[in-house]
């Protein structure tokens, strides 16, 4: 019985390794399929994560507007409205304050967030969910789950605001 020379087992490996990449986008497809098929059925309580559970279609056409909110949470002061409609829902800037733009014109965004009064830069995914810079690589189905998640993120700590331009 004789042993395999390590040209062979060099060989063997480089087909097998060409196997396993010829046939992983495969795979994945049909993974990602079974995936979407699963999260389409499931509907997560909080918002967080599945685009679904906010009442989004997820083809970026027919995603409703999601609603202001503005409360306090964790004992901080936490307000979301749309970017067009001005600084704040009612024009006020929670808690009684007059009308008074910090950040600037909110050009680019969909949604306006604030957490005790400074600005969190919030997007909109293509699949209708939100991230912010404090949560980037988490999704949310509606802004209000974000500020939530990011006063938790935050434990404490001020919001630093971006400066841009």
């Amino acid at each position: 019985m004789s042993r395999p020379t390590r040209r062979q087992v060099l060989y063997g490996s480089a087909a097998s390794l060409a196997g396993v990449v010829l046939t992983a986008p495969v795979a994945h497809a049909d993974g990602t399929v079974a995936r979407s098929a699963e999260r389409a059925a499931t509907r997560s309580a909080d918002g967080h994560g599945h685009p679904a559970a906010g009442g989004h279609s997820g083809s970026g056409h027919d995603m409703p507007e999601p609603e202001p909110f503005d409360e306090m949470y964790q004992g901080r002061h936490i307000a979301g409205w749309p970017a067009d409609s001005g600084d704040s829902p009612g024009g006020q800037r929670g808690h009684g304050k007059p009308a008074q733009r910090l950040a600037g014109p909110h050009d680019g965004m969909d949604f306006v967030v604030r957490i005790d009064n400074d600005d969190l830069h919030v997007m909109r995914n293509a699949d209708g969910t939100w991230i912010s810079l404090v949560n980037h690589y988490e999704k949310f189905s509606t802004p209000h789950a974000l500020a939530r998640a990011a006063v938790r993120g935050l434990q404490g700590a001020d919001l630093v605001p971006v400066i841009t331009g």
